[in-house]
């Protein structure tokens, strides 16, 4: 059997450091949709929301570097905003097609999008 391994990647706003609900919501989505797909998680990375290019963000050039290392075949996220801001929206296809290069695919766990299977 090929197993298939995944990265959590949250992006979230930390604006409000009080509160990391929104973050342990994002990680618990993103265990429930790996278990339930048979991937297996082998990381979870975060960035703090805000930089729309994820170029620029620490935790999303960890995630390049395993694709090309093809220590991974899915990225799991929430939804489209965790990679670029609505506003900066084309890059989030850029970086699905970088990432498909080397056979990786972004999967979101948001319930209205994980129903329509990975991104393209």
């Amino acid at each position: 059997m090929n197993t298939r391994t995944a990265v959590l990647y949250v992006c979230v706003d930390r604006a409000r450091p009080a509160s990391k609900l929104p973050e342990e919501r994002a990680i618990e989505e993103g265990l429930a949709f790996a278990d339930g797909r048979g991937l297996r998680l082998v990381e979870t990375i975060t960035d703090p929301y805000g930089e729309p290019d994820p170029r620029n963000r620490e935790g999303w050039q960890r995630v390049c570097q395993m694709a090309a290392q093809r220590e991974i075949t899915d990225v799991i996220t929430r939804w489209p905003a965790a990679l670029a801001p609505e506003s900066h929206h084309e890059l989030r296809f850029r970086e699905a097609e970088a990432l498909a290069e080397y056979g990786v695919t972004v999967q979101y766990t948001w319930e209205p999008l994980a129903a329509l299977g990975a991104a393209q």
